[in-house]
């Protein structure tokens, strides 16, 4: 992600990430998924394959990364759900890569726009306890 930024953007981005909660680093993963998703819809409007293809593959490795974080013994069944509204969200991104289609995106958008705002609120009521 950072190699493609100019020197000052790159170091202006990591002092971003280095300086962020757990939580607020939860809710840019959210954010960089719905931007690349955001893409491949356009892309997909626009029938270029190719950007389709790096946006959803983009949006996919950061949903993998909120799945491989889930912690399931101590998470319990929020965990479980989570890993199953991930691995639904990554089936939906595929099929859309299949169909060419805007539609899964959209659903998977709206699921991670859901579950962004709950992460927001937690960041939020964290940053306020502190």
């Amino acid at each position: 992600m950072f190699a493609t930024l100019p020197r000052g953007a790159d170091a202006y981005r990591r002092t971003q990430v280095l300086s962020r909660t757990p939580l607020e680093l939860v809710v840019m993963l959210y954010d960089g998924a719905l931007q690349f998703m955001a893409t491949a819809e356009d892309a997909v409007r626009r029938r270029d394959i190719a950007v389709r293809g790096t946006a959803l593959s983009k949006a996919l490795a950061i949903i993998g990364e909120l799945q491989s974080t889930l912690d399931m013994e101590r998470g319990g069944e929020i965990a479980r759900s989570l890993d199953d509204l991930y691995r639904y969200v990554s089936l939906r991104l595929l099929d859309a890569a299949a169909r060419n289609d805007t539609a899964p995106i959209e659903e998977a958008a709206r699921i991670l726009r859901t579950l962004r705002e709950g992460w927001q609120g937690i960041a939020n009521e964290h940053r306020a306890g502190a």
